[in-house]
């Protein structure tokens, strides 16, 4: 059987950078990989980051666009599917950040799937610098990705002040105790170091973490209207307006509740990828990109975040 492992993790939490290294572990043992990128947004940028790893060993089916649960399901039962015929060994699914886990699960089960996959490891990462304050749906979704989960790895450890990362597991176990979820992370069931000192023995422990029954009571809301993704193509902003821009819609509430702006900006014949999250902005070099930036959050205010991006 095919095992599949499921890496989730609230938005901005560094899902695809993990997913890079694991995937490159995985490979380097001898394993035939293929990537499941899930993103409710139009345009797959995590899928496009990914792009370097495609070889003999290695490739990469998207799921793109906001849509129904049951037209979703179909989607990822389809690749799936296709995915089995192709002769992997293993699948990695990185889905969006305001995924519904509990949809994955249930795909398993379905006829062929669960005569072809087996579930591997579910892996939760938690960003160690998480904002104290999240609404009560943001909680829900930080309890829901990380309850099955084998295994927290925290994300942005280097950039933690002492005591930072564990308070935010203690927020993390009071969002679970929130939805009324038997499950608690303490120390064996983290993985709290800088992703640039990880070991072949650190992810062979990833890669081994399994999974966990549970259950919790589910928060009913529609996530797509709750997060909102908005995707502004071409804006014809130099680097330092783009940063700037990010800056100014992560500051200011009169934007709404923004908690990421990410895309890619061409830049003297070549392109860079922006990263912005409340407390730090990154910006380096990629092979290549689309002119895109996408501002991710909640309450936002379209009209006015477009006129901050394009220096209205």
């Amino acid at each position: 059987m095919v095992q599949v492992d499921l890496i989730t993790g609230f938005l901005g939490s560094g899902k695809t950078t993990f997913l890079r290294r694991y995937v490159q572990y995985l490979v380097a043992q001898g394993h035939s990989v293929c990537i499941l990128e899930n993103d409710f947004g139009a345009v797959n940028v995590d899928a496009m980051l990914l792009q370097d790893l495609i070889g003999e060993h290695c490739d990469i089916e998207t799921i793109s666009g906001g849509c129904d649960c049951d037209t979703h399901q179909r989607r990822m039962r389809t690749k799936l599917i296709s995915m089995a015929m192709r002769g992997f060994d293993r699948v990695v699914i990185e889905p969006s950040g305001i995924f519904d886990v509990d949809e994955f699960y249930d795909i398993l089960r379905d006829e062929p799937l669960d005569r072809w996959y087996t579930l591997g490891s579910v892996i939760a990462i938690v960003d160690a610098k998480l904002e104290n304050e999240l609404s009560p749906q943001a909680d829900y979704l930080l309890a829901s990705e990380a309850a099955s989960a084998g295994l927290v790895v925290m994300s942005r450890t280097q950039l933690a002040a002492p005591g930072e990362a564990e308070a935010v597991i203690g927020h993390l176990n009071r969002a679970l105790a929130g939805c009324h979820c038997v499950r608690r992370f303490g120390a064996d069931d983290v993985l709290c170091r800088d992703w640039n000192a990880l070991t072949t023995a650190d992810f062979a422990r990833v890669d081994r973490c399994g999974w966990r029954q549970t259950s919790y009571v589910k928060l009913h809301f529609d996530e797509h209207k709750a997060f909102t993704s908005l995707y502004f193509l071409e804006a014809g902003r130099s680097v330092a307006q783009v940063r700037q821009a990010a800056q100014t819609l992560l500051h200011d509430a009169k934007y709404g509740h923004v908690l990421r702006v990410k895309g890619f900006i061409p830049d003297g014949g070549g392109w860079v990828e922006l990263n912005a999250a409340r407390d730090a902005i990154t910006v380096q070099p990629i092979p290549s990109g689309q002119e895109v930036l996408i501002v991710i959050g909640e309450g936002l205010d379209k009209a006015a975040i477009e006129a901050a991006v394009r220096g209205c």
